[in-house]
């Protein structure tokens, strides 16, 4: 992978700073829309440097959350009005559209 830029990190970090309550975004809807070659890039970003950011709003393209942060993740979904389904975010019903 190639190195990963300031300016590629601002653009992931204002759409996910972007993404309203109660909506969540897939890692490659926001690879897409910042015009980034691979969701993985999107993830580690939000790995390194999402901790001021509505994160919990950034899933998985099968809606479902990381392993680890699932029980935390979707607290604050529900706490926003997002309900899953056996561990899983209905995308259909609140993807964001960039």
């Amino acid at each position: 992978m190639a190195p990963i830029t300031d300016e590629q990190v601002e653009r992931v970090r204002a759409l996910v700073a972007a993404i309203p309550a109660g909506s969540v975004s897939t890692y490659g809807d926001i690879a897409a829309a910042a015009d980034l070659s691979s969701p993985r890039i999107v993830a580690w970003i939000m790995r390194t440097d999402s901790s001021d950011l509505p994160w919990h709003r950034v899933i998985t393209a099968s809606g479902r959350p990381a392993p680890h942060l699932a029980t935390v993740q979707l607290e604050r979904l529900r706490a926003e009005g997002v309900l899953a389904v056996d561990g899983r975010v209905p995308l259909r019903d609140v993807r964001h559209e960039f």
